[in-house]
């Protein structure tokens, strides 16, 4: 495994039975929201698709929490989903119950339920399921990333210039520095890479880093629910995990890069002068 995040492996013996408990929980989560689900958007008014929204997170969090409490008892709850930064030491459950909740209220497909333990700003364990093709993916620290139980390995590309990659916004209401990096950094990789994603939400992006299918990832955002999982899959797949300027990322760090070891070093190079 290559990586720059600083993970450790979760308390031997318990790996295999957390996983599947939580891969019970993010499933039911998951089916709910596919019974939600419609191919026509949901709202016109701002306050509609607000409340749209909230209707898809609550009704999931009703599944999710309970069972994940009770899979790791001590752990605590992170509760709001678009905040960011470092928490207190020990374990906590980081859960987006509609991940991609606006392509969801807008009839689109890429939307997931996720949900990753951290212990010390770490991610340890994670799941996302992704409802309307059935796809499961898995990591625990230490033992690999899977899809579908199969193992998941990033790109072997060497070459920026042959890269597709990606980026996105993390939440509604970004600042204006932030909204000036991000098209400063799609601008420097159209240039530099080969074809750039502009999308959300940034794990189901994250999803196709670890399984090889795209070759790096970044986003000028610290919103730990949008992270978390995607970085322990594409460390557990091979790849590398850091800050835009190479340092290695936690919750505390203020931006993210993830990539394909083989061209981590140019992404770098890239977005590392993006201020």
């Amino acid at each position: 495994m290559s990586t720059s995040t600083g993970t450790t492996t979760i308390d031997s013996g318990l790996d295999a039975a957390l996983l599947s408990r939580v891969t019970t929980a993010v499933r039911a989560a998951g089916d709910l929201l596919r019974e939600r689900h419609t191919p026509q958007a949901r709202g016109v008014a701002l306050d509609e698709i607000v409340a749209e929204i909230h209707a898809n997170d609550d009704a999931v969090l009703d599944v999710m929490k309970a069972p994940l409490m009770a899979a790791r008892p001590g752990a605590r709850w992170a509760e709001d989903e678009l905040e960011g930064g470092a928490l207190p030491p020990g374990e906590w459950w980081i859960v987006d119950p509609a991940e991609g909740n606006i392509n969801h209220v807008h009839g689109m497909s890429d939307w997931a339920a996720t949900a990753t333990l951290v212990r010390d700003n770490h991610p340890v364990l994670t799941v996302v399921h992704l409802p309307l093709t059935g796809d499961w993916y898995t990591a625990v620290a230490g033992h690999g990333a899977r899809l579908n139980g199969a193992p998941l390995r990033v790109s072997a590309k060497t070459d920026l210039g042959a890269a597709l990659v990606g980026t996105g916004q993390a939440r509604p209401g970004e600042d204006e520095r932030t909204f000036h990096r991000i098209g400063a950094s799609v601008t420097r990789m159209l240039i530099h890479g080969l074809v750039v994603r502009v999308s959300v939400p940034a794990t189901l992006q994250l999803i196709q880093v670890a399984a090889g299918r795209m070759d790096a990832f970044w986003q000028f955002s610290d919103v730990r629910s949008g992270l978390v999982a995607g970085a322990l899959l594409v460390a557990e797949a091979g790849g590398t995990v850091t800050d835009t300027r190479g340092n290695p990322w936690d919750l505390a760090s203020g931006d993210f890069l993830a990539a394909a070891p083989g061209i981590h070093a140019e992404a770098v190079s890239v977005l590392s002068s993006i201020v």
